[in-house]
């Protein structure tokens, strides 16, 4: 079976086309659209409709891709940037009327959890009770357990690209009080979950995203070019240090650091502040570093459940608002 699914993020739409093999899925095709939808934000948290447009063509660009590789979907959902927006709706029957794909904004709870799945699916069970993170560009996912599914999930506004345009747009580099502040925001917002994990005492802390995974690179670990399957780890102990050198660069610099890259560089400050901030209060000192997530979970999930848990996730979420037009279109050979 080939599968499909669209992720639309804060910086990227991603599509990802898996072949499912003994109930792993196993990727044949990706391709990106670097839309950076968190730049088209107004002061209301709507976003705007020259970026609604742009994201209309990248899904029916995802779509007319997965007919091409003959694969079934795509699964499609819009992560916290579209979530949050008060315009949410209008965006979702835009996309659906223009490209007839049922895109859906997943609760935040529902990503960590799917995430989680992704992270105990690439572990297995032999890494016992875990705890995962997943930073993405408007909020941070923590989810904990010891099975297939979380006891126990999160999702906090803590987001790196939402942190730097809330925290640290007034110098470039930011000052001792911007980062003052910004940690004792996260402090505040991630007090209540910390306790949780550190009450857990986790076998095994795992972490998820580009953001972790270019934190990570900055603090060690091997290149994407030595494939997913390489062990990666992170210390909280460097990513001290990592905080530390991405406070006295500009942006601009720091996209010279490696793993860093230039997209990203701006937020990269913050992504290391929530996650050294994040590791420092739940108690963890050394995370491995995943190349599954979100997009993972879902297929997973999908393959797992059946398509029915799909069609109750969408029905849950944003499909009784849309209109009758907007159905999952399924990709397939042509006749």
């Amino acid at each position: 079976m080939r599968l499909s699914v669209v992720d639309a993020g804060s910086n990227t739409v991603r599509l990802v086309i898996a072949d499912v093999e003994g109930g792993v899925p196993l990727p044949v095709h990706t391709v990106k659209w670097k839309l950076r939808l968190s730049e088209h934000v107004g002061p209301d948290g709507a976003i705007a409709d020259e970026a609604v447009e742009s994201l209309v063509q990248a899904v029916a660009a995802a779509g007319a891709t997965a007919r091409r590789w003959h694969a079934t979907g795509p699964l499609a959902f819009a992560t916290a940037v579209v979530r949050g927006a008060p315009n949410r709706l209008e965006v979702l029957r835009r996309v659906a009327a223009g490209t007839g794909i049922r895109m859906c904004t997943l609760p935040g709870e529902t990503e960590a959890e799917l995430t989680f799945l992704a992270a105990r699916r690439w572990l297995g069970l032999r890494a016992g009770p875990l705890a995962l993170l997943d930073i993405g560009g408007g909020s941070l996912e923590v989810a904990f357990g010891r099975g297939r599914l979380p006891d126990f999930a999160a999702s906090l506004p803590l987001g790196a690209r939402r942190l730097t345009r809330e925290h640290l747009g007034l110098q470039d580099p930011p000052g001792p009080a911007e980062l003052k502040e910004l940690r004792r925001r996260i402090r505040h917002d991630l007090r209540d979950v910390a306790t949780r994990i550190r009450w857990e005492a986790p076998r095994t802390a795992a972490v998820s995203s580009r953001t972790f995974q270019q934190l990570a690179r900055l603090c060690g670990a091997a290149p994407g070019r030595h494939g997913p399957f390489a062990r990666r780890e992170m210390r909280c102990r460097d990513l001290s240090e990592a905080v530390r050198t991405l406070a006295a660069l500009p942006a601009a610099e720091r996209a010279q650091l490696p793993g860093i890259s230039a997209p990203r560089a701006e937020q990269s400050l913050a992504g290391a502040v929530v996650g050294h901030t994040a590791l420092k209060l739940m108690g963890l000192r050394r995370v491995v570093v995943l190349p599954w997530a979100i997009r993972e979970g879902v297929l997973l999930r999908y393959v797992e459940d059946g398509a029915d848990w799909w069609t109750e996730v969408t029905g849950a979420a944003d499909a009784a608002l849309l209109p009758p037009a907007a159905t999952l279109r399924v990709a397939g050979p042509s006749a």
